[in-house]
């Protein structure tokens, strides 16, 4: 279906729900939570150390979330419904929110969708009679779905707390319809133990060319070290979004550089080749056939570098909290993701965000405050802050922050001191998710051989082109 026909449809959809409003409160309305979203795009508000352990993985059960999101329904007024978009911060959200409850009696629900189910997900519970008081979005493009369903935050305390206009998204009126609410950073995290075995540490990595060379050297000599080079780069919708997002940055990001734009209608691809070369360095070097990629997941990645079967692990910050639990600060390192281009030798971890809180306004007016205290509360509390520094490893854009006892968020800071220039997060200028998916699927026939790199161009550059276009016009 296209955009501008679902978004009628949710538009259509909200205006029924406020006219049956009355007749749904009842259980009706409780036993609709969730339904239909089917397996893959399930929500979980499973409170357990389960809901970390499944971590990116699918959430629990869509009846978990229904009878979660019952009991803040049935509960009067004042009440908050945050649908959460990460999922290995599942667990301390719910902890963090049980205690907002027990400290000032208001509910409140928060739901985890599923890796990579979110928007789906949020098109779903937007559309029903309880819908979420808090959502979020990924940025300007993100936005454009959601645009009409965002209460103005420009008089909110929580805007005022932000340490920068540049981590709202801000309107020409002056209008704010999403706050950022976690700076991270992203890069190929590196257990130092494994690559000293192997001959080297991290100061011999400052290039692409140096990656190449220790990750083949480690390939040549794997069977008598014990490991590989690379955890594997799964292709599953758990695990993909760290290639077909995350290290599609990195060629948007350069040719955005050199043409002096931060965003366009037509990418020119003028960095795949490089991004082609990293992609290939990661599948063939790590621990598992190629071929094999299109069934991994996010946690078979994370279990082969817990597992000390891998030196090289991509991913971001938010997983310091999971790896800490194995290793030790001076076992970890996050070095940058090197494809080839630009200045290397002054080249910082990807640092940015997309993550923006978004309230909903077709929430009750009691509902909207309760909703817009709690948000303020987690930014501001001595519970809050704490919560998000020390348990989610977060770098909150608010002057009450804490700071941050993740390694690699220190290590962002550290190598920004240095001179080093962070890449910038140029992926939330990629014009839809279904272009995100193309890249992900050539990526994954690439891999099997089913496929050719042309098509990997052609999902990139002449999907980019019209996915912009029915995004916009469409």
């Amino acid at each position: 279906m296209f955009r501008n026909e679902r978004k009628h449809l949710l538009k259509e959809r909200i205006r029924m729900k406020k006219r049956l409003l009355s007749l749904v409160l009842g259980t009706s309305m409780i036993t609709a939570m969730l339904a239909g979203c089917g397996s893959t795009s399930a929500a979980t508000t499973a409170s357990s150390a389960a809901a970390s352990e499944a971590s990116s993985a699918a959430a629990t059960s869509s009846a978990a979330a229904s009878t979660a999101a019952s009991t803040t329904a049935s509960t009067g007024s004042g009440k908050v419904y945050y649908l959460n978009f990460k999922p290995e911060q599942d667990e301390q959200w719910q902890a963090l929110a049980k205690k907002y409850t027990e400290e000032t009696g208001v509910p409140v629900t928060v739901v985890t969708a599923a890796s990579g189910q979110y928007e789906t997900t949020l098109m779903s519970e937007m559309a029903k009679s309880d819908a979420p008081t808090l959502f979020q979005v990924n940025g300007p493009v993100g936005l454009k779905n959601w645009k009409d369903y965002c209460y103005d935050l420009s008089g909110s305390d929580i805007y005022k707390q932000l340490t920068s206009d540049d981590y709202a998204l801000k309107n020409d009126d002056g209008s704010v319809d999403g706050i950022a609410y976690v700076i991270e950073s992203y890069g190929i995290i590196t257990n130092t133990d494994l690559l000293k075995k192997a001959g080297y540490t991290t100061d011999d990595i400052q290039s692409f060319d140096d990656l190449k060379k220790v990750a083949e050297d480690i390939t040549a000599n794997k069977d008598t070290l014990g490991f590989s080079a690379f955890t594997s780069a799964g292709m599953d919708s758990s695990s993909d979004w760290r290639f077909k997002t995350h290290l599609a940055n990195l060629p948007i990001y350069f040719e955005y550089q050199d043409d002096k734009i931060t965003s366009t209608d037509a990418i020119k691809g003028t960095y795949l080749d490089n991004y082609k070369n990293i992609f290939d360095l990661y599948i063939n070097n790590s621990t598992c056939d190629p071929k094999e990629l299109s069934g991994k997941t996010a946690d078979d990645s994370r279990s082969d570098f817990v597992d000390g079967k891998a030196v090289f692990y991509q991913n971001g910050s938010w997983e310091y909290s999971e790896l800490a639990k194995t290793y030790s600060d001076d076992q970890l390192a996050m070095i940058p993701i090197y494809i080839g281009a630009g200045d290397e030798a002054n080249q910082g971890l990807c640092t940015g965000t997309e993550n923006y809180w978004c309230v909903n306004k077709e929430a009750s007016e009691d509902d909207i405050k309760a909703t817009l205290d709690f948000m303020n509360w987690c930014v501001t509390s001595a519970e809050g802050t704490k919560a998000m520094a020390e348990d989610m490893g977060f770098t909150i854009p608010f002057k009450t922050a804490q700071e941050s006892t993740n390694l690699f968020v220190k290590e962002d800071a550290e190598m920004t001191a240095a001179g080093k220039k962070p890449v910038s997060w140029n992926f939330t200028t990629m014009p839809s998710e279904d272009w995100k998916n193309g890249v992900g699927s050539a990526l994954t026939a690439y891999a099997a051989g089913t496929g050719t790199w042309d098509d990997v161009v052609a999902a990139f550059v002449d999907g980019w082109a019209t996915e912009y276009k029915l995004a916009n016009n469409g």
